[in-house]
């Protein structure tokens, strides 16, 4: 039982969040979730098969989840999706594994900056605390599908980093 729909995962699975370092074309995000998919196939932690699923979101967001309730990832399984991804993302020259960067949505689509270029924009009146901001760092299934993962900055720890003392707008 490898690979399953990522709605049969149970809401305390455990997922991660790849963010691509730009949007992915259809071409590329249908290779992408191809080898995604031949590696869930066989992903294992200590010779056991992972239930798992993966979804992509806004050609941009990869998504893996785990059952935990058949058997947990380990570290070395986890290592192994890392590095699957890392290979797969310098084949289609696009970073699918740095979480530094803030995620937001703005006029222009999806972007990504550096925290200090975040809290910049912040300092300018470019973003707000009604900016759509992504959280790369959930770890849950319930909290991906309760809507967590895009919400306002207000909503988010983004907040407290960039936005101290400042109202809803």
């Amino acid at each position: 039982m490898p690979r399953v729909d990522f709605d049969a995962l149970p809401d305390h699975g455990r997922m991660w969040v790849f963010p691509a370092s730009r949007v992915l074309s259809e071409t590329e995000a249908s290779s992408l979730l191809v080898a995604v998919d031949a590696f869930l196939d066989g992903w294992a932690a200590h010779g056991v098969p992972l239930a798992s699923a993966r979804e992509l979101r806004d050609g941009q967001f990869l998504v893996v989840g785990v059952d935990e309730d058949v058997e947990a990832p380990s570290g070395c399984s986890i290592d192994a999706l890392t590095n699957q991804l890392r290979g797969l993302g310098r084949e289609m020259d696009v970073s699918l594994i740095e979480h530094g960067p803030v995620w937001f949505r703005s006029g222009q689509g999806i972007r990504s900056v550096s925290r200090g270029e975040f809290r910049r924009l912040a300092d300018e009146g470019e973003v707000s605390v009604g900016t759509l901001v992504f959280d790369t760092s959930l770890t849950r299934v319930s909290r991906f599908r309760e809507g967590f993962f895009e919400q306002p900055a207000a909503n988010t720890w983004h907040r407290r980093a960039f936005f101290r003392g400042e109202a809803d707008s």
